[in-house]
């Protein structure tokens, strides 16, 4: 619960203490006044001016900038208008709103300039000055889209975009977005088609309009359009939209196409009813526009390598973001924690549940995909193993950091990277949430004799109410009693100790249940060796501590590793291995000889403008992560990872 203090308690007041009083003669001691940055909370009542006009033109693709006219009706006593650019942005679990690419704003009624400011405490806070018997303020800007990946997320090139309303909007003050209607319409480039979850769709030209929605609705409605674009139908009354940066790219073959389809199967089979009327899948194959995984109620966004389509068996490790985001409709759009449930987009979210929100969706996105064949078994075992290893040995950061305090991280760090990942932590709510989730599962499966598991939960927690399309919230105490009634055990103190305390062993005794366990191979598993040649970097974080892009530069060491204790660095540029210049094959080769003649690996590296040679004294060879079953028969995990639709 979000507590705040009314407007008339936060007048200012000058307090005098005897700290004050006792400041030294003659010299300036100011005494703080209380600030009145509390802004209070909306009302559940409907904007009394009437619908919203929102008008979008996307089709400077050269320029990459989103030209917006919003026309703001107001009542004729309305003598000052207070607009608010959305701050704390949903799925993004933090204040976000990216109010800088907000330009040339421009306020006017009846043709006229309107006078304007920005609210001194709450810089996403505009105040309008209206003339009296105004009937409409109408808002002029300009979005301006990053053009280059140091400026942010690019969402417009020259072949696709990707329009998310709150980024190019603004919305009146004091309302619950749900009561607040809008008639959105965009302009897009000639012939591109426009793919998005919003209902009533009209087209005149290159311009396209939807029927009025709530604002709500229209945030959680985001666009992908596309000069190569093509649908599928991939079950009922759900859709898969791609664009493409070139044609190609969208030539799925028929049985990858049915893996969408089994997909939609496995997850009605999984939670028994839906709580959408229809679904989008939203799937942009690019690398010029940025990546993205971002769920709605009724539809999702997702990003894919260009060729993943086309090279499925090669992409094989970069298919899961479809099946993690389409698992949030059901859990984060219409079951979300009570905290990260907000009446607008001013009121502060409450993270400390994102474990089941992010950590049971990450866990769900794997099975799922696993069961569809979205991806296959083996990229998902790549993928625990990966996991367990991070946990085991990777992040010595958990001796003082809980699972839930990292809950924290989208507002504290927004994202931005550590230079100590492994002491730091970043959002391992996600992963070791997810594995806490399959202990929990294997925890179920044990103590009924496979009667009963996380399905029953999913199915009893993220299934109920069939066709509400609203959103339900729920508490740590709703979370244990679900878990409960399913199989009866000390849930609060599982994970209360898991999740909540600092200091656990490494979570990998639900894979150890499930009868599979970490070993370690001189090899990439499947999973591992695409993402490493994905993003093009080498890992050798379990053996020298440390991961090189393809120059050599260090990318990342383990706290208290080799490559650490030897004084390497982010930003250290390995430019020898002995006496042979630096490439994979010249470290991977001096790792495994070192393994062998137990002599230190020799590096000449390169920090600004100094060079060194630095020994490591390892000798313990190439290691890298996988998991295996413990015997031949079949295990909870395989179990687990078949199929359950008819």
């Amino acid at each position: 619960m979000i507590i705040r203090t009314a407007p008339f308690a936060l007048a200012a007041t000058l307090l005098l203490t005897p700290a004050a009083e006792a400041r030294p003669e003659g010299n300036s001691a100011p005494i703080a006044p209380q600030l009145q940055d509390a802004t209070p909370l909306p009302q559940d009542t409907p904007w009394p001016g009437g619908t919203i006009r929102l008008a979008i033109d996307a089709s400077d693709t050269q320029r990459r900038v989103y030209r917006v006219t919003e026309t703001i009706p107001v009542t004729a006593d309305t003598r000052e208008l207070v607009l608010l650019f959305p701050e704390w942005l949903p799925g993004n679990h933090a204040p976000r709103g990216p109010i800088a690419q907000l330009s040339n704003i421009r306020f006017t009624a009846g043709g006229k300039p309107l006078s304007w400011k920005r609210d001194a405490l709450d810089v996403y806070r505009f105040i309008v000055s209206v003339p009296a018997g105004t009937r409409e303020v109408v808002a002029s800007f300009v979005h301006t889209s990053p053009i280059t990946g140091s400026e942010g997320r690019i969402t417009m090139t020259q072949e696709m975009l990707n329009l998310q309303w709150e980024k190019m909007s603004l919305y009146p003050a004091g309302h619950y977005t749900r009561r607040i209607a809008v008639t959105p319409s965009v302009t897009v480039p000639q012939g591109w088609e426009v793919f998005t979850a919003l209902d009533g769709k009209a087209r005149k030209g290159d311009t396209l309009s939807w029927a009025t929605v709530d604002y709500e609705t229209l945030v959680d409605s985001p666009i992908f359009a596309g000069k190569y674009a093509k649908q599928w139908e991939v079950g009922e009354n759900v859709r898969l939209d791609a664009v493409a940066d070139a044609p190609k790219y969208l030539a799925i073959a028929p049985e990858n196409l049915a893996r969408f389809e089994r997909l939609v199967d496995e997850a009605d089979a999984l939670f028994g009813t839906r709580h959408f009327d229809h679904y989008d899948i939203l799937l942009a194959m690019t690398d010029r526009m940025g990546g993205i995984g971002l769920e709605h109620h009724r539809s999702a966004e997702n990003q894919y390598e260009p060729n993943a389509l086309i090279k499925w068996d090669e992409m094989d490790w970069d298919h899961n973001v479809v099946s993690h985001e389409l698992v949030h409709s059901w859990n984060g759009k219409f079951r979300r924690p009570e905290g990260l449930w907000t009446p607008d987009y001013s009121t502060p979210m409450q993270d400390d549940l994102l474990w089941v929100y992010e950590g049971q969706t990450q866990f769900w996105g794997w099975i799922l995909a696993a069961r569809s064949g979205l991806q296959k078994k083996e990229t998902i075992l790549g993928t625990l193993a990966l996991a367990a290893a991070n946990y085991s040995e990777g992040q010595p950061g958990r001796a003082w950091r809980s699972v839930q305090d990292t809950t924290y991280d989208p507002i504290v760090n927004a994202r931005r990277p550590h230079p100590y990942p492994s002491l730091q932590r970043s959002e391992d709510y996600y992963t070791e949430g997810a594995l806490t989730w399959l202990e929990a599962d294997q925890t179920i499966r044990q103590g009924t004799g496979g009667a009963k598991g996380l399905d029953d939960f999913a199915k009893a927690f993220f299934g109920k109410t069939g066709g509400d399309w609203g959103q339900l919230t729920y508490d740590f105490d709703e979370v244990v009693t679900t878990l409960n009634a399913v199989y009866p055990y000390d849930w609060a103190n599982f994970l209360d100790t898991r999740l909540r305390q600092p200091g656990q062993p490494a979570p990998v005794r639900g894979i150890e249940m499930a009868g599979y366990q970490l070993v370690w191979k001189e090899e990439p598993n499947p999973y591992h060796k695409g993402r490493m040649g994905g993003a093009n970097y080498l890992d050798l974080f379990y053996s020298l501590g440390m991961n090189l892009d393809k120059e050599g530069k260090v990318v990342s060491t383990l706290w208290d590793g080799p490559a650490f204790n030897a004084g390497i660095v982010n930003g250290t540029q390995v430019v020898a291995v002995g006496r042979i210049a630096y490439s994979q094959d010249a470290i991977r080769d001096a790792i495994i000889a070192a393994k062998a003649e137990q002599r230190p690996i020799e590096l000449l590296v390169k920090r600004g403008e100094r060079y060194d040679t630095i020994a490591i004294d390892y000798h313990g060879g190439l290691r890298y992560p996988w998991l295996e079953a413990k015997g031949s028969e079949v295990q909870g995990l395989d179990r687990l990872l078949a199929p359950i639709s008819g």
